[in-house]
C-alpha cells in the first residue's frame, strides 16, 4: 500500500515568555496507510495532542510537515475531522441540529433531501434515533460523544482524528463506544489516528501503536504492530496469544519513561559558568587513525578556541582500553570512542564497574577494512568462501584474527561478516584484541592471519606487501557509525556549556574535513608525529586517492570511505546504537536490555546535538526513521530487536535482562531475568 498520511520530520517549538524555547516534539517521522488505525500513547506532556493538532491543521509544525495523499496540510479542512474529549457540541442545538451543522456547511451544494438522508443515516449509525431531538444537556456523556463521532463521520472525512474521545466516560459506556467506533471504522474504511492513555483501548482498536518518549524533545520511542486479525471482538482480543505480550510491552515502555522522568527530576543544577563556559582547558583522548581528523582539525584550525575552549590537549592513547580508563578515571575530559564503548561502559562490560557515558555526536562513519595475510592470498584465498574452505581443510589449525576492541564496529562487523559466510567467530577461528598501530607487525610476524582495523594501518599492510583487503566495512554496512564523542554523564551534567561548545567545535571541524578541497591540508595535519605519525602514502588511499586493496583489482575511488559530515553523519542515532547493542548481545558480550529504549536514551544526547546545530545556524534534521539493511539481505528493525536476536542463526546464548539504572551518576544495577 502507498503512503496515505506522512508525518515528515516534524518538530514543534514553543517560544516562552522569558525568551527561551520549549521543544515539545522532535523529529517525528511516521507513514500511515489508507484505512489504518494508529494510536499515539505516552505520558502526559509528551506531545500526543500537539502532534494530533498538527496533523489536523489546527497547529503548525516548526519544522517538517504533514502530507495527506501527497498534498501538504497547512490549515484545517473537511478531509480531517477531530473528535475531542470535551465533545464540542453547541448546547442550544439538538442532536440532529449539531450533526446538521457540519453537513449543511460541507454539502451545501446538495439537495435538502440528500443532506437529510446523510444526517439521519449517521444518527442511526451511532444509535441515537431515540434522542435525535434532545439537546446536549438532556443526554449522557456517552451519548454526547456519539454525537461528536456522528458529526465527524457525516462529512465523510479522509482522516478521523480522536483526542482521548472516551477518557471522561465510565467503563461501561466507554466499552460500548469502543465497540461501536471499531465497527464504524471497519465499515467505512476511514483512516484514524487516536490519542489515548488507555493501553487496553489502544490494543483493541489499533493496527499500530506509536509510543512517544517524554518531553521535552519527545520522539517516537517504539512502534508496536498489533497482529490481531479483524474484525475484532473484545473477548477474542483479550484471549489472543499476542495480547498480553503486546500489553506488557506497552506498560514496560511507559514504566521506562516514568523512570527517566524521575531520574531527570533528581539532577542537580550545573556549576555557575565563568565567561560563558564552566571549563576552558580540556584533555581529549584519541587513537592514531585517519578518522581522528576532526579532533586534529578542531585544534589546529582554531575551532576549539573560537568556541571558548582556550587550551585543548589532544592525548594520543596506546589503545581503546586506555581511552575507556582515561575517561572513567577523569584523566580525560572527553575522547574519541568506538561506537559501542558508551554502551559497554554503562553496562560494565568485561567485568568493569559501570560508568554512565553519553554521546552527543557521531564523529565519523565507514573507514575500516578486513585485511588478510598476503601469504593466504598466495595460497589462493581471495574470498570469504575460500577462507571457510581453508578452515575446513585444516581443522587442527586455529586461525587467529585481530580486532581493536570488543565494543568496536571492527569487532562487530568482522563477526557479522564471518557469520554471514557460515564461520562461527568464536568456534571456527580465534579473535584477539590488538591496538590498531600493532596490527601490521603482528600480521607480518605470523601472530595473526588477518584483522579488522581502520586506516592508515590497512593501507600500510597493503603498501608493505604484508596483507591484502578482502572486504571493506562500507561494503558490509554502508554508512555505518564508526567513532563517537564520549564524555561521562557526570561530566556532561557538571559542564553543560563546555559540552555544548565542544560539540559545536567538532561539528565545524567535521564539516571542514568533508570538504574535499581541504583534504590535502587535513592530510598534512594528521600526518604529524604527535597525531598519526604515519607516512602520508598510507593515509591517502580512501582519504584522498583511489583505494588499493592489494589485489589484482584496480584501485577504486571511494568518496565516502572516510565520512565526517555529509548525509547527516553526526546525528546521534538510536537505531544504530540499538543495532550495536544487539550485536554485542548476539556474541554474549553483554545482556540485551529488555528496557533498551531507556538505556539507549540515557547514552545518546540528541538534545545537546540539536542545540549545537541550531546555535551554529545549521539544519536541525535527524536521520530518517528506517531499518538497517546489511550486505547479506538481513533487515534490522528498531521496533523489535529482541525478535532479531531470537531469529539470527550463528550466535551465543543471548541473555535478555532488565537493566535497572536507579540513580544518576555511576550507580546502576542489573536485575536478572525471572
Amino acid at each position: 500500500m502507498s503512503v496515505f498520511v506522512e508525518v515528515d520530520h516534524v518538530d514543534r517549538v514553543f517560544n516562552l515568555p522569558n525568551g527561551e524555547q520549549y521543544i515539545a516534539l522532535k523529529n517525528i517521522e511516521l507513514k500511515i496507510k489508507k484505512g489504518e488505525f494508529i494510536t499515539l500513547i505516552g505520558h502526559s506532556g509528551c506531545g500526543k495532542s500537539t502532534l494530533l493538532n498538527i496533523i489536523a491543521g489546527l497547529d503548525k509544525a516548526s519544522q517538517g510537515g504533514i502530507t495527506l495523499e501527497g498534498r501538504e496540510v497547512r490549515d484545517p479542512g473537511p478531509d480531517r475531522m477531530v473528535v475531542f474529549q470535551n465533545y464540542s457540541l453547541l448546547p442550544w442545538l439538538t442532536v440532529r441540529e449539531n450533526i446538521a451543522l457540519a453537513v449543511e456547511e460541507i454539502y451545501s451544494g446538495n439537495s435538502k433531501e440528500d443532506r437529510e438522508l446523510v444526517i439521519e443515516h449517521h444518527i442511526k449509525l451511532v444509535g441515537l434515533g431515540h434522542a435525535a431531538d434532545k439537546r446536549p444537556g438532556e443526554i449522557s456523556g456517552g451519548m454526547k460523544q456519539r454525537v461528536a463521532i456522528a458529526r465527524a463521520l457525516a462529512i465523510r472525512p479522509k482522516l478521523l482524528l480522536l483526542d482521548e474521545p472516551f477518557g471522561a466516560l465510565d467503563a461501561l459506556t466507554r466499552g460500548g463506544l469502543q465497540d461501536q467506533l471499531m465497527k464504524i471504522c471497519e465499515e467505512s474504511k476511514v483512516t484514524s489516528v487516536m490519542v489515548t492513555h488507555d493501553v487496553d483501548e489502544a490494543l483493541l482498536l489499533s493496527d499500530r501503536i506509536v509510543m512517544l518518549t517524554n518531553g521535552p524533545e519527545a520522539q517516537i520511542g517504539q512502534i508496536l504492530e498489533v497482529n490481531i486479525p479483524r474484525p475484532r471482538k473484545r473477548m477474542e482480543v483479550v484471549n489472543h496469544p499476542s495480547y498480553y505480550a503486546l500489553r506488557n510491552e506497552m506498560v514496560y515502555f511507559l514504566n521506562q519513561q516514568k523512570r527517566v522522568k524521575q531520574r531527570r527530576a533528581k539532577q542537580q543544577p550545573p556549576v555557575i559558568a565563568r565567561n560563558g563556559l564552566e571549563k576552558i582547558n580540556l584533555d581529549i583522548g584519541f587513537i592514531p587513525l585517519t578518522d581522528c581528523a576532526p579532533l586534529v582539525v578542531a585544534k589546529e584550525k582554531g575551532f576549539f578556541k573560537a568556541h571558548g575552549l582556550e587550551e585543548v590537549t589532544l592525548s594520543r592513547e596506546p589503545g581503546w582500553k586506555a581511552i575507556a580508563q582515561g575517561v572513567a578515571e577523569g584523566r580525560l575530559d572527553a575522547a574519541q570512542m568506538v561506537a559501542g564503548m558508551p554502551i559497554a561502559m554503562l553496562l560494565g562490560m568485561d567485568g568493569q564497574a559501570p560508568v554512565p557515558v553519553c554521546s552527543a555526536l557521531t564523529l565519523s562513519r565507514n573507514g575500516n577494512s578486513i585485511v588478510f595475510s598476503k601469504d593466504l592470498y598466495k595460497q589462493g584465498i581471495r574470498t570469504l568462501e575460500d577462507f571457510k574452505a581453508a578452515i575446513a581443510k585444516s581443522p587442527d589449525k586455529v586461525h587467529t584474527l585481530g580486532m581493536v576492541h570488543s565494543a568496536s564496529m571492527h569487532n562487530l562487523l568482522f563477526r557479522y561478516w564471518l557469520a554471514a559466510g557460515g564461520i562461527d567467530p568464536d568456534l571456527d577461528v580465534g579473535l584477539t584484541v590488538i591496538p590498531p598501530p600493532q596490527m601490521v607487525s603482528n600480521l607480518k610476524a605470523g601472530n595473526i592471519d588477518g584483522y579488522c582495523s581502520g586506516d592508515p594501518w590497512n593501507s600500510h599492510a597493503v603498501n608493505s606487501g604484508t596483507g591484502f583487503v578482502m572486504a571493506r566495512s562500507l561494503d558490509i554496512l554502508p554508512g555505518h557509525i564508526e567513532k563517537v564523542l564520549g564524555v561521562t554523564e557526570d561530566w556532561a551534567q557538571k559542564y553543560p556549556q563546555t559540552h555544548l561548545a565542544l560539540v559545536k567545535a567538532l561539528l565545524e571541524a567535521c564539516d571542514y574535513c568533508d570538504d574535499r578541497r581541504n583534504r590535502e591540508e587535513v592530510l598534512a595535519l594528521i600526518s604529524q608525529e604527535q597525531y598519526i605519525g604515519a607516512d602520508p602514502k598510507d593515509i591517502r588511499p580512501g582519504f584522498l586517492d583511489p583505494y588499493n586493496s592489494g589485489t589484482e583489482a584496480e584501485p577504486e575511488m571511494l568518496y565516502n570511505f572516510n565520512q565526517f559530515y555529509v548525509d547527516k553523519t553526526n546525528f546521534p542515532d538510536r537505531l544504530e546504537m540499538v543495532w550495536v547493542m544487539a550485536q554485542m548481545a548476539r556474541w554474549g558480550l553483554i545482556p540485551f536490555p529488555k528496557n533498551w529504549v531507556e538505556v539507549v536514551d540515557r547514552v545518546l544526547r540528541p538534545d545537546v546535538f540539536g542545540q549545537a546545530v541550531r546555535e551554529l545556524g545549521l539544519p536541525d534534521i535527524a536521520r530518517d526513521r528506517r531499518t538497517i539493511e546489511l550486505f547479506d539481505g538481513t533487515v534490522f528493525n528498531l521496533d523489535d530487536p529482541i525478535q532479531y536476536l531470537q531469529n539470527v542463526k550463528i550466535k551465543r546464548a543471548v541473555r535478555i535482562e532488565e537493566i535497572l539504572i536507579e540513580q544518576i551518576g555511576s550507580q546502576c544495577s542489573i536485575k536478572l531475568p525471572a
